[in-house]
């Protein structure tokens, strides 16, 4: 059995402000290559998910067990080939400007199934 610590996650909440006009390319390419590189790379994703009030913005999360294996992952990601050679140059030029809030769960945090659907 699992302790409260063991089962808690760190999430990024993430958000990005695109240059206008550029969302629905920003959500393809993060469907097609960006997301599974950072699931390849040992990370839970999350999203992407169209904000409501404002068509330039797009949010995300990705989760990790401990914030260490956070830098970790994040380090081997953005120091290697995928991120500098394919997803860098295609997806810098899209965000305006990004923010990300670094949070832990609680205890009774639920998890996401992995598929669009509450049931």
């Amino acid at each position: 059995m699992m302790s409260p610590q063991e089962a808690r996650l760190i999430i990024e909440i993430r958000r990005y402000r695109l240059y206008t006009g550029k969302r629905e390319t920003f959500i393809q390419f993060f469907e097609q290559v960006n997301r599974p590189a950072l699931r390849d790379a040992g990370m839970l994703v999350f999203g992407p998910m169209r904000d409501l009030e404002d068509p330039d913005v797009v949010h995300w999360m990705r989760a990790f067990a401990t914030l260490s294996d956070r830098e970790r992952i994040k380090d081997g990601f953005y120091d290697g080939p995928v991120w500098l050679k394919e997803v860098e140059p295609r997806v810098m030029p899209l965000i305006a400007h990004f923010e990300a809030s670094v949070v832990e769960t609680t205890e009774g945090f639920e998890t996401f199934s992995g598929s669009a659907s509450l049931l």
